[in-house]
């Protein structure tokens, strides 16, 4: 499976964006969907994921902003992004594993499997 994102781009803060992810192939195995964000020089950190019954997880700094959900019948995930910050921008991936936990922690600690290519948010002040 592939996983293609898109919805990047750049807007002044305050604003919206919604992120998707698209898979090539059937992502049903893949328990846990997810989000992660990068910036550079840093490691590439979980915003949120969802488990394959839906449940998800969001980290503490972006709760109450970032929505993560999945439209199952189309199969693709996505990120709501609300009331952005320049501290937000930064390239965006979403990313498949088959294993659990799926916890914002969990997947900072043990990673995922299957990951896109990314997608770059830039929010100015």
């Amino acid at each position: 499976v592939q996983l293609v994102d898109s919805g990047g781009g750049s807007v002044q803060a305050g604003g919206s964006l919604r992120l998707s992810c698209a898979p090539s192939g059937n992502t049903g195995s893949r328990y846990c969907l997810s989000w992660f964000r990068q910036t550079p020089g840093q490691e590439r950190e979980a915003v949120a994921v969802i488990s394959k019954d839906g449940t998800t997880d969001s980290a503490d700094s972006r709760k109450g902003r970032f929505t993560i959900s999945k439209d199952k019948p189309k199969n693709i995930l996505y990120l709501q992004m609300n009331n952005l910050t320049p501290e937000d921008s930064a390239m965006y991936y979403c990313a498949a594993a088959g294993r659990t936990p799926c916890t914002v922690q969990a997947r900072n600690k043990y990673g995922m499997d299957v990951w896109g290519k990314g997608t770059l948010v830039n929010v100015s002040a």
